[in-house]
């Protein structure tokens, strides 16, 4: 990075560019930025945070690009005719992708973890985040998601964390193939299945990314990272697994909790057995743990102080985050939004007695048309007889996506094979429904990405509940 550069992010208040454009004030760049949702009155905590914190906000109609020394970063979505981009090209301004200027950030860290894989990255970055730092190791680490161990009043929206330039820790994504530009000293690939692109290119993606790193932490319970794992050199490769003790590190005799889990830890190359526990629930935060335990160990974390470090790790942001309960029900908030997520969190529940009421709204057009088969398939398989699923259409913030599916699509193919679903119009309208139908006992489940108003919407379902 020059010195004290001037920088302007097209859609500032996202997931993946909020974080980022901390990381990057940090070192000494100005930032800018503008985004539709606050055009559009959306999340005005957010915006008012971002204010208070040195960001100058502009609406996103090309006012705020004026110079030609000004650096923009937009996400990959962004399209030309955004007028933010256009404004940049007529002034002359430099315009960067998210992933490249994160990457060079990545990249030039001596150290580095970079986590990938369809599901879990980010709980597995914040595992790995929170041991680094009490191991006194400061990281910075760049998360999609709120890392709620370090959320404070000051810092509400914690999805980065500020440390030294010696140590990178990041979520790599592969949905765009940004994942090729990522060197990491080590790699960490939690799972692979169909998501945004199809078998053959993320088998592509996900080799280059490991092929780059001295280490990758590979996960033997998944057939694609298992066939990763078999392609490297012995020594550049560590292995994790829920029950298989040919792996590195194992857990055997899970053990829910309602809040949490308890399993026994097995490290294969020392012989040592010690008791894990985690105060997040589900067998596949187990394994989010066991690839985290991987990844520090790695960089020199003795294992049994990792362990330690995990039993006291809040967890994330919207993954299976209890929002409250009134009138006997129970409402959680959840970013499931592909197959392999979803199934997760409905194993997790379904753990426990009661009833789910699944709200699912999905994340684009796009990916509801590429895996609508994997989503039938895997709401019939999941759901109970008695569970409800209700879905509006999917998020759709303009663009020229194809929308020849739809909820209604997947919602009929799911009541074909014997379970209740129902494709409403509206979120609001699936709103009343959810109230409608709940009864003391059941739990409400909130699932979807890309959209900051599902916490909202979740919070107002309390609100009636409670009414």
């Amino acid at each position: 990075m020059t010195t004290n550069p001037s920088y302007f992010f097209c859609g500032i208040g996202g997931s993946g560019m909020l974080p980022l454009a901390m990381i990057v004030q940090s070192r000494g760049g100005r930032i800018e930025g503008s985004d539709r949702s606050r055009d559009q009155g959306r999340s005005p905590e957010k915006f008012d945070w971002l204010a208070a914190h040195g960001v100058t906000l502009h609406p996103q109609d090309g006012s705020g690009l004026t110079s030609p020394n000004q650096i923009v970063v937009a996400t990959g979505a962004v399209e030309d005719t955004v007028p933010d981009i256009a404004a940049a090209r007529r002034v002359g301004a430099r315009i960067v992708s998210r992933p490249e200027l994160l990457s060079q950030l990545f990249n030039d860290a001596p150290h580095s973890i970079g986590i990938a894989g369809t599901s879990g990255k980010s709980t597995i970055t914040g595992m790995v985040a929170w041991i680094l730092d009490q191991a006194g190791r400061s990281p910075t680490v760049m998360n999609g998601a709120v890392m709620t161990n370090f959320v404070d009043d000051d810092h509400p929206f914690a999805s980065a964390l500020i440390g030294g330039p010696h140590l990178f820790v990041s979520e790599v994504d592969e949905s765009d193939g940004s994942i090729a530009r990522y060197a990491p000293t080590v790699a960490v690939v939690s799972n692979i299945s169909l998501d945004h692109k199809s078998m053959d290119e993320l088998r592509t993606l996900f080799g280059g990314f490991v092929g780059q790193a001295r280490t990758a932490v590979l996960n033997l319970d998944n057939s694609e990272t298992a066939a990763l794992a078999r392609s490297l050199p012995v020594d550049r490769v560590t292995t994790f697994s829920i029950g298989d003790e040919t792996a590195d590190l194992s857990a055997h005799a899970l053990r829910p909790l309602p809040a949490g889990m308890e399993f026994d830890l097995v490290d294969r190359v020392s012989g040592a057995r010690m008791a894990g526990v985690l105060n997040v629930p589900g067998a596949h935060n187990v394994a989010n743990a066991l690839a985290a335990l991987a990844a520090v160990r790695a960089l020199g974390v003795p294992l049994a102080y990792a362990v330690a470090a995990l039993k006291t790790f809040s967890g994330i942001r919207r993954r299976m985050e209890v929002v409250g309960t009134a009138a006997g029900v129970t409402i959680l908030d959840d970013f499931a939004h592909n197959p392999d997520k979803i199934a997760a969190t409905l194993d997790a529940l379904h753990a426990f007695p009661g009833r789910l009421l699944i709200l699912f709204q999905p994340h684009g057009f796009g990916p509801l048309k590429l895996m609508k088969a994997e989503f039938i398939a895997g709401f019939a398989e999941l759901m109970r007889a008695d569970d409800v699923l209700l879905m509006p259409e999917p998020v759709y913030y303009g663009g020229t996506t194809d929308r020849s599916v739809g909820s209604e699509d997947v919602a009929s193919g799911i009541r074909t094979a014997g379970r209740n679903a129902e494709a409403l119009s509206t979120r609001e309208a699936c709103g009343d429904r959810l109230i409608d139908l709940a009864r003391p006992g059941d739990r409400i489940v909130v699932m979807g990405a890309r959209d900051d108003t599902l916490s909202t919407f979740a919070a107002g379902l309390l609100s009636r509940l409670r009414g």
